[in-house]
């Protein structure tokens, strides 16, 4: 038992120094896009705001999300680093449950098993609302959530309404921080 709480306190320990948002208890099963299409989500969709993730540290986030021949989804994540480097990195979704098409896994690494990516709400023009956690040890959760645009902004009203949606769902967004979209690249 000593071993289990030192491995938690050295996760939770990770999880602040990294700002990765964690939880005590069990994950949060919000509603997720009614009668989702995957066809009309294809395409590029600019970070307006998140939840801390240590694996984005940059700005001028975007995803562009396309089809591959064997109908998995090619995941392409680019972000404008602190030294002016632009940083690219490829995955791959997987539709993961027919039933619920806007429940898919994404993974960008072979060794990597697929993580959540839940599309909770999108209009498919203007915004798209992703949410993804994963329980730990049953004891606590780390969670990740984006708003995301068509457009590189959203009107302040807009993103107010969209964070609305995350809180009424019972996801904690308060260290939800906006992503830099000013003088970014054009990385097509």
């Amino acid at each position: 038992m000593q071993e289990m709480l030192m491995l938690l306190l050295s996760l939770i320990a990770l999880s602040a120094v990294n700002g990765q948002t964690f939880h005590l208890g069990s994950c949060p099963k919000p509603p997720v896009q009614n009668n989702f299409e995957l066809s009309k989500y294809l395409g590029t969709w600019y970070e307006i705001e998140k939840l801390p993730a240590s694996f984005e540290k940059g700005n001028c986030v975007q995803a562009t999300y396309s089809l591959n021949e064997d109908a998995t989804i090619k995941v392409l994540n680019q972000e404008v680093l602190s030294n002016g480097k632009t940083h690219s990195i490829v995955g791959t979704a997987v539709s993961r449950n027919l039933e619920e098409p806007a429940k898919l896994g994404v993974s960008f690494s072979f060794f990597q098993p697929y993580s959540p990516y839940w599309v909770l709400s999108t209009d498919y023009e203007s915004h798209s609302l992703v949410y993804s956690c994963c329980n730990v040890l049953g004891i606590f959760y780390v969670d990740f959530a984006w708003i995301l645009a068509r457009t590189r902004t959203l009107p302040a009203e807009n993103v107010t309404q969209l964070r609305d949606v995350f809180t009424s769902s019972n996801i904690d967004i308060t260290k939800m921080t906006q992503t830099d979209q000013t003088n970014c690249p054009n990385f097509m």
